[in-house]
């Protein structure tokens, strides 16, 4: 459905790729009963296995499909980008205005539940 289930901010300088552990982890404590995760292909199977071994969950690594040119629907990961998409609609998330890491996840978690709500009206 596209829903946020965890939320990590950090400064731009780390890498979300080697900092992706922390968002999991924060997905194990709270919902140890996923089974698996997607990631797009900036994501290594490195990851793959740590994702195995902490968890037990699976990686499924969802990448581009080759030997297509241009803009392709990737299957599963317009779900991610059509999310990235609604928090357009909230000016304090279209642009960085945020110099606090507490505030850009408070706006991230308030627009997430303005979006959840307004799917329960209708």
């Amino acid at each position: 459905m596209g829903f946020i289930l965890a939320v990590v901010v950090h400064s731009a300088d780390f890498q979300d790729r080697e900092d992706c552990k922390l968002v999991l982890r924060e997905l194990w404590f709270k919902f140890p009963r996923l089974k698996k995760i997607l990631a797009d292909g900036g994501y290594t199977e490195e990851l793959a296995v740590w994702v195995i071994q902490f968890t037990g969950w699976v990686l499924e690594i969802v990448s581009k499909v080759t030997g297509t040119d241009g803009f392709n629907v990737i299957p599963q990961r317009w779900v991610v980008e059509r999310t990235f998409g609604w928090f357009n609609f909230n000016r304090r998330l279209d642009k960085d205005y945020e110099t606090n890491i507490e505030c850009s996840t408070a706006f991230i978690r308030l627009t997430m539940c303005r979006i959840m709500l307004n799917r329960f009206k209708k």
